[in-house]
């Protein structure tokens, strides 16, 4: 019995533990491929986790704020209507609770601050619980009646130092105030604060929300009884579009209709607008990086496993079966994802709380508390290790097919064949170590594509990384040097005579003064439609030109209006299509327009038309809502003390601190994201050249100790080695560099929205970087094996199986 015992124990616990050792020894002698496995392993699981725990967070600090808050679902804007058609609204089916209330434009005079403000003032009455409610940061609320007490958003006394009990100057409806700042305060309406018409241009500096008093605002504005904003809440399962519909009819007569969902309201479009662009790069980004830790898992056991074949005979022929087998080779998977996992885990959830940190000061809300979802991680970990073991079984099957005897045979030698340039008659041409270099490279051709191919993915996930930067400051160039050429933008209260222009070309300092006229329309073909302002330009307009994506300028028409290409799309139009406009400020008076021609802009979506076209098209007479100055050098204060006592001006806008604030931002969040994605495929491009390196270098040691038997230097057969893998990584990089074009137009495609197009912009400063990274890695990978090299025991790699 103890005979027929012994085989049966061999196939039981005492092989398993035996291979169990043999694997921790692997494991420690290979450690260095181990960890670098690992290090790409744990920047896939640190993408999936960052990218993924910082979109959660936003997303249900979001929701959860907008739910404490109340809101609203619907927005309207009119001139003048009395208090008792808000009960009128209240009326239309699905419409649960409404909001009136008082808002007006002002210029502020900011302490500090040399160039006036623009502050939106918004009514707010604390004896009444109502919609959109305030978050109160420091202070207090304003006490009933008094026009000289205000709260400010965050937002702007961040940006310009102010604190409770600083005072303010304001100019509110030619009525000159001074107000004191008695709490600081922020609104689900304000998350992301800008200018009207500028809401993807935050400059807080120079733009502030004020919130006063109801019956105080209201007597200010010549408002009593009366309200020009409502806002409203629907109930559950309301038709939105219906009544938006019904409030535009409604409120029509009253300079109205003008009513737009929540998913147009201008600070709703940013927050969301980045929520969507988060969740593209959160998706796109961690299935390259997680693809790339797949493809070098794969090819590292399989080479792994060709090393050894002989070894895999042997346990065969002493009596373990092909699942012990390929279990004990899926335990080097294994052990690489435990070790990313252990890395990837925390340090994406490290990452993730410095992105979450970088949208605190972008969007504000009351608590923005970093959470890591188990579920990402588990996801993270999940795909890589079955990206493992899949690989693994691939390598093992074929090798534990083979009978133990013929396994246990040195594989076959390559049949030779001349090199293609002996074939053509240049062998001549080159020494023999490079000849030597291109056999080795020519002859093993599926080694060497998929070496290859691991070095252009290294070097495409470094160009798609950094693409991000190049884009967002052309993005900038383009909207601020090329688009955007005034010096100020001057909004007026209600649209004035073109002749103002006049008026205000006469202030010292000023240079140059176009007018220009925007009215808020809805844009309708078929069943679709889309709510935006058409803007109307004088036709040798130079300060506000028409310029697409590829920095092609473009004349206004003689006539019909002209569309941005992703509005175009939503409408499903082209050009010579007839649109129907809708007038919001004429109650939806409709008119037919055909489409003259669609621009591909980069930022937002709206019109264009000419101004006199536009002023007829309204019924009006030649009028401006506003208009673009460029002044001399150095009279910009001038100027704008000189605006700030015009009654009829509401805001002034800066191109200088719009671009200051988009720099700004830029600088935070693009540098940060860029940094951090570039770390991550440094250290996989550092992970695939090691690999590739300690690979090569055990496949070809008997080789290698060959030679140095037959007299050849250190330096002769460390030439030969590197050589073969500097001429991977040239052949590779090229190709990489065009995956890394590729991998940019499919993440520019991902993050595309309404709000922002991306171009693709790749420099030659981003291909350089790439080029960089890959070179200095191969430098770090040749330094590794340069000591394993020197160090080659000949005697025991030259040892012939018997």
């Amino acid at each position: 019995m103890r005979a027929v015992s012994r085989p049966t124990s061999c196939r039981g616990d005492r092989p398993v533990r035996a291979l169990d050792r043999k694997l921790l020894r692997d494991l420690r002698r290979m450690r260095g491929q181990v960890l670098s496995i690992a290090a790409v392993v744990a920047c896939g699981v640190a993408s999936v986790v960052a990218m993924g725990s910082t979109l959660l967070t936003i997303d249900h600090t979001r929701e959860a704020y907008y739910s404490r808050t109340h809101f609203a679902d619907v927005f309207a804007s009119l001139t003048r209507a009395p208090e008792f058609v808000a009960d009128r609204v209240r009326e239309i089916p699905g419409v649960a609770a409404v909001t009136t209330r008082v808002t007006a434009s002002a210029l502020l005079r900011v302490p500090g601050l040399a160039t006036p403000a623009t502050g939106y003032f918004v009514s707010v009455d604390p004896r009444v619980s109502s919609l959109n409610r305030l978050h109160l940061r420091r202070g207090r609320m304003v006490v009933p009646d008094r026009s000289d007490e205000v709260l400010v958003d965050e937002h702007f006394t961040d940006a310009n130092r102010l604190a409770v009990g600083d005072s303010l100057g304001a100019v509110i409806n030619g009525r000159w105030r001074t107000l004191h700042v008695v709490g600081i305060a922020i609104s689900p309406e304000f998350v992301h604060a800008a200018a009207p018409g500028f809401a993807q241009f935050g400059d807080p500096r120079h733009f502030g929300v004020l919130w006063m008093d109801r019956a105080a605002l209201a007597r200010l504005r010549d408002l009593e009884g009366a309200f020009n904003e409502l806002a409203l809440a629907l109930a559950p399962g309301a038709n939105e579009q219906e009544v938006v519909a019904r409030v535009d009819a409604l409120l029509g007569r009253y300079g109205g209709g003008h009513a737009y969902p929540r998913a147009d309201q201008p600070s709703e479009q940013v927050v969301s607008g980045e929520i969507e662009q988060l969740r593209a790069f959160g998706v796109v980004m961690p299935i390259i990086f997680l693809a790339v830790a797949a493809f070098l898992i794969n090819v590292v056991l399989s080479r792994l496993v060709a090393t050894q074949r002989g070894e895999i005979a042997t346990l065969k022929a002493f009596g373990y079966g092909n699942g012990a087998v390929a279990a004990h080779f899926v335990g080097y998977a294994i052990a690489a994802v435990v070790a990313g996992a252990a890395m990837g885990i925390p340090l994406g959830a490290w990452i993730g709380s410095g992105f979450t940190g970088l949208y605190k000061n972008f969007f504000r809300f009351p608590e923005f508390t970093h959470h890591t979802d188990a579920s990402l991680a588990a996801l993270g970990v999940g795909v890589s290790a079955l990206a493992a073991v899949v690989g693994a079984l691939t390598a093992v099957h074929a090798a534990a097919a083979l009978p133990p005897a013929e396994g246990m045979r040195p594989p076959s030698p390559s049949v030779y064949r001349p090199l293609l340039l002996e074939r053509l008659g240049f062998a001549e041409l080159l020494p023999a170590s490079v000849r030597m270099v291109l056999r080795t490279i020519e002859h093993r051709p599926v080694r060497t594509l998929t070496a290859i191919l691991g070095v252009a993915l290294s070097a495409a996930v470094l160009v798609a990384g950094i693409f991000a930067f190049d884009s967002a400051r052309y993005i900038g160039d383009l909207q601020f040097r090329l688009v955007q050429r005034e010096d100020l933008a001057v909004g007026f209260t209600l649209p004035m005579p073109a002749r103002v222009s006049h008026e205000l070309a006469a202030i010292a300092g000023v240079r140059t003064v176009e007018p220009f006229r925007g009215v808020p329309v809805r844009v309708r073909s078929g069943h679709r439609s889309r709510q935006i302002a058409i803007l109307g330009l004088e036709q040798d307009a130079s300060l506000r030109r028409l310029v697409d994506m590829e920095a092609r300028r473009y004349r206004l028409p003689p006539s019909g209006l002209v569309l941005t290409a992703s509005l175009g799309r939503t409408l499903h139009v082209v050009a010579g299509d007839t649109v129907v406009v809708e007038l919001l400020e004429r109650g939806g008076a409709a008119r037919s327009i055909p489409v003259a021609a669609l621009i591909d802009e980069v930022i937002g979506v709206s019109g264009y038309m000419r101004l006199a076209e536009l002023n007829r098209l309204v019924g009006e007479g030649a009028v401006a809502s506003g208009t673009l100055l460029t002044l001399e050098p150095g009279a910009e204060a001038d100027a704008l003390d000189a605006l700030g006592r015009i009654p009829g001006v509401s805001s002034v806008s800066s191109r200088r601190g719009m671009l200051e604030s988009f720099e700004e931002t830029l600088s935070a969040n693009i540098t940060m994201t860029t940094t951090i994605v570039t770390i991550l495929a440094c250290v996989i491009a550092v992970g695939v050249l090691y690999n590739g390196a300690r690979i090569a270098l055990s496949e070809r040691g008997r080789e290698l100790a060959s030679l140095r038997v037959l007299g050849f230097t250190r330096r002769e057969v460390a030439a030969l080695l590197f050589g073969e893998q500097g001429g991977i990584n040239a052949l590779g990089t090229p190709l990489g560099l065009l995956l890394g074009l590729g991998l940019a137009y499919v993440i520019a495609s991902a993050f595309g929205s309404e709000l922002y197009r991306f171009p693709v912009i790749v420099t030659a400063r981003t291909y350089a970087v790439a080029i960089g990274v890959i070179v200095a890695a191969s430098l770090v990978a040749g330094f590794a094996m340069r000591r394993r090299l020197y160090s080659l025991d000949m005697v025991e790699v030259l040892k012939t199986r018997e």
